[in-house]
């Protein structure tokens, strides 16, 4: 029997790896989730793509370790509060300034192409993402900005499986955004954005302000890739803090959405979970098969991508749509 093949089969029946392979698949599924989440959002009421969208991680990270390390706005208004009580509201100073930033992207850039052809806006948010990765990069520097998050290397050891607080809050975090934004769908602004994401000339026929759903809309999307981006930067399976390449992780929440569907919010949230433990059962098993070499379990989130748009091209929970020609 081939070597690889008999190393394969035995650490698949290791129940420590499994499970480590489970909390790995859970922490990344959330971190994809949110970023899809967000990105949805966006295209349902405003049918853009937004390609910025990793750039706005990036951003909400370096904001927040500029509040915390840098600049320490929480410290200098608290100097004897506890350490997580700081962090929290350097969080929450970034994550109210990056819905501000969403906004005003929005409408500096954004509502003056209300009209133009999608691809054209879509181009004006790749402009928008190498614009902001550039500048959050020269801000950042070379080397890896700390968060000044309370977790550090500290883990909960459960015997059959250790998981890492940062985990810990990652997935209390997500659960807690998810229902969040399942509430607001169900407010007055959540029907207007459900109804605009529908019909945008039937909406403004009913008096909703689409201007208004379009900057709201903005404003979540920016506010959940920013909470992804602090925990993308606390990954403890990456290097500590937000970084140059944090963009780049950010980006691997694509395959999630078009796997999901780009219309659909219960999408975004399964797609960027099967995309997290595709990705982290391939780095688990197939790390060690020599043929397929050591960077495999970074494209098996674009192979599972490629098999469901196969069979179902608008993906799993995406809006068939049918044009006659």
């Amino acid at each position: 029997m081939n070597p690889d093949i008999l190393i394969l089969a035995q650490e698949t029946a290791h129940p420590s790896r499994f499970a480590e392979m489970v909390v790995e698949g859970l922490s990344l599924g959330t971190i994809y989730a949110l970023l899809a989440v967000g990105f949805v959002i966006i295209f349902k009421a405003t049918q853009v793509i937004n390609f910025a969208h990793g750039a706005l991680a990036t951003m909400g990270a370096f904001l927040v370790a500029s509040a915390a390390t840098i600049i320490d706005v929480p410290g200098r208004w608290m100097p004897s509060a506890p350490d997580w009580l700081v962090w929290a509201l350097s969080v929450l100073i970034a994550v109210i300034a990056m819905a501000g930033i969403g906004m005003l992207l929005e409408r500096v850039f954004l509502r003056p192409m209300v009209g133009e052809e999608l691809f054209a806006v879509a181009i004006v948010t790749l402009g928008l993402d190498i614009f902001l990765r550039n500048y959050t990069n020269d801000w950042i520097g070379p080397q890896p900005r700390p968060l000044g998050d309370p977790f550090g290397a500290e883990v909960v050891d459960l015997g059959w499986v250790s998981i890492a607080q940062t985990e810990i809050a990652q997935i209390v975090v997500a659960l807690v955004a998810v229902g969040a934004i399942a509430l607001f769908f169900q407010s007055r602004m959540g029907i207007a954005m459900r109804a605009t994401a529908f019909d945008q000339e039937a909406a403004r026929a009913q008096g909703i302000s689409v201007g208004r759903v379009f900057s709201i809309s903005w404003a979540i999307g920016a506010v959940l890739a920013a909470i992804a981006g602090i925990f993308i930067s606390l990954f403890p399976r990456r290097a500590a803090g937000v970084d140059n390449t944090t963009a780049f992780f950010a980006f691997k929440a694509f395959p999630a959405i078009i796997i999901g569907g780009l219309d659909s919010v219960v999408g975004a949230i399964v797609g960027g979970l099967l995309v997290g433990f595709s990705e982290a059962a391939a780095g688990t098993y197939l790390t060690g098969v020599s043929f397929l070499g050591t960077g495999f379990a970074g494209i098996v989130p674009y192979l599972l991508m490629l098999l469901v748009l196969i069979v179902r091209p608008y993906g799993i929970f995406g809006t068939e749509e049918i044009r006659r020609v």
